[in-house]
């Protein structure tokens, strides 16, 4: 009997500059069995799979497929070894066809031309084998859903056959539907064609779901590797990050003091609304939806970004209808995007000019831009307060991990000068690790602290009863809620799955949902 093909790295070390990164990993999968990869923003976890897609080279070690060496190897000749990597970002493109984006480089050709009959034919061979049955491969991929779209890119590297297959947190932007039947279908492949998997992730509640080993790499080198039946989410926890428990943040309910900061009235965009709350300084609001609710649209049109329809606003006391986010900045109000890669950072900018790109210019930071030893004071501090990893100013934004990449962007708020009255953040945590997640609540209970109001939208409902003093549920873009001092996860659920299974009026009011609305 044939033994199982088999993805080996050994000793695999690599340095930038005076960085050490990895320091000597030793890794295996098989083929026929899923790998959850885990580690703390900035243990290395970037570094190792852009190493094995032979987006970068090692400094030393080896890689091995079935004994075959992918050292030195680009990201094509690697695929052609067998090794295919599926990045968190989205690499298909709308304007094209589901079948059109799963044959994108590899086109089934007669005469000259396109076989467009023939690839929509073994496109859908291939996502009937995936157990898919609602994506038709001549649908355009604009219409479909996020998690309809990581099928098609897991369609697309199965296509070639690939031994392994690595996915970077594939579940970060889906709702629990979506990432339950994107689940499903790496479960049929691994079932039918016999791949291995190497599936990093950062949500530990899904590792039990999908796969059989856990290894976890810790500050440059693995650290275990254990069957997933043999550790609890607590044993992982504290593996990647031990000192990073969710414990000690204040959850004392918020005493109203003063003047209210933001008064929202019968405010709505082209999809949501009509938005009521008011919000003291120093208060922190929760918005909590599925996807699609109309938590981004809410946070876009108080920043300045989306359109506001009707309604009114006032901060401060004063009425406001931000045009532009520069107009929102300019009043103290700042977002701080969901997608980082396309909304917030500069990829091929400094850490130091990413921290600093909105004040460059403006009061009461003239002289930032030009004067060195101020930008690096200033990227110290922030450094220092969130544990930017590596604390290196000249570093550029894209060599960052995605958990210390969001913290120089909620750090621009931050830093001395900022003056800022009401901190939005949409989805602050998305692909952050626990370890970056305490870091980054800890800096935001510090801002509160300061006065600041802040409102954070996110589709966790352990991280909303966690940080906020108060929540809106949203279902189909219409406030279905408003909960003072939140603490049941389940609630906010329930709530949110009703609202988008009829109108807000179909949503029930209990004697439990009654004691916790205004």
């Amino acid at each position: 009997m044939t033994a199982p093909a088999r993805l080996e790295v050994k000793d695999l070390r690599k340095s930038y500059g005076s960085v050490v990164v990895l320091k000597g990993v030793d890794l295996a999968v098989e083929a026929g069995q899923v790998l959850a990869f885990l580690g703390a923003n900035g243990a290395g976890k970037s570094t190792l799979l852009n190493c094995v897609s032979g987006a970068q080279d090692a400094d030393t070690g080896d890689i091995l497929v079935e004994s075959a060496s992918l050292r030195g190897l680009n990201p094509r000749q690697v695929q052609d070894q067998g090794v295919a990597i599926i990045y968190q970002h989205f690499q298909v493109f709308e304007g094209l066809s589901v079948a059109e984006n799963i044959f994108l480089g590899h086109e089934i050709r007669r005469g000259g031309r396109v076989d467009r009959r023939a690839q929509n034919r073994q496109a859908q061979e291939l996502l009937d084998r995936l157990g898919v049955e609602d994506i038709d491969p001549r649908a355009d991929l604009g219409s479909l859903g996020v998690g309809e779209r990581k099928v098609v890119e897991i369609a697309r590297a199965l296509r070639l056959k690939p031994k392994f297959l690595i996915l970077d947190e594939p579940t970060a932007s889906l709702s629990d539907k979506e990432a339950k039947a994107l689940h499903e279908v790496i479960r049929q492949a691994v079932a039918r064609d016999g791949i291995g998997v190497i599936y990093v992730t950062h949500f530990l509640d899904e590792i039990h779901k999908i796969a059989d080993q856990v290894t976890i790499l810790r500050d440059g080198r693995i650290l275990w590797t254990r069957p997933v039946g043999e550790v609890s989410i607590a044993d992982m926890t504290d593996a990647i990050s031990p000192d990073a428990l969710m414990t000690g943040l204040d959850k004392t309910p918020f005493q109203a003091d003063g003047a209210e900061m933001l008064q929202i009235e019968d405010l709505t965009t082209d999809f949501v609304g009509p938005i009521n709350v008011a919000l003291h300084p120093g208060e922190v609001l929760g918005i909590y939806g599925l996807m699609g609710a109309g938590r981004t649209e809410l946070l876009e049109c108080l920043s300045g970004a989306a359109p506001q329809s009707g309604g009114r606003l006032q901060i401060g006391g004063t009425l406001r209808r931000f045009r532009t986010p520069r107009e929102a900045q300019d009043q103290g109000v700042a977002l701080v995007a969901s997608d980082r890669k396309e909304q917030s950072l500069f990829s091929s900018f400094s850490a130091v000019e990413n921290l600093l790109v909105p004040h460059m210019g403006r009061s009461p930071m003239p002289r930032m831009l030009r004067n060195f030893n101020s930008e690096g004071l200033a990227f110290e501090r922030a450094a220092r307060r969130l544990n930017i990893q590596p604390p290196n100013p000249r570093m550029q934004g894209q060599r960052f991990s995605g958990g210390n990449a969001q913290k120089i962007m909620v750090s621009r708020w931050l830093i001395e000068g900022a003056e800022i009255k009401l901190l939005l953040l949409d989805e602050p945590t998305q692909g952050v690790d626990i370890g970056a997640r305490h870091e980054l609540y800890e800096a935001l209970a510090e801002v509160k602290r300061k006065g600041t109001t802040i409102i954070v939208a996110s589709s966790d409902a352990t991280e909303i009863c966690l940080l906020a003093d108060k929540v809106m549920v949203l279902g189909r873009g219409q406030q279905v809620a408003l909960i003072d001092n939140p603490h049941d996860e389940e609630l906010l659920i329930e709530l949110a799955h009703k609202a988008e299974h009829g109108t807000q009026q179909d949503v029930p009011v209990g004697e439990k949902e009654m004691g916790a609305m205004q």
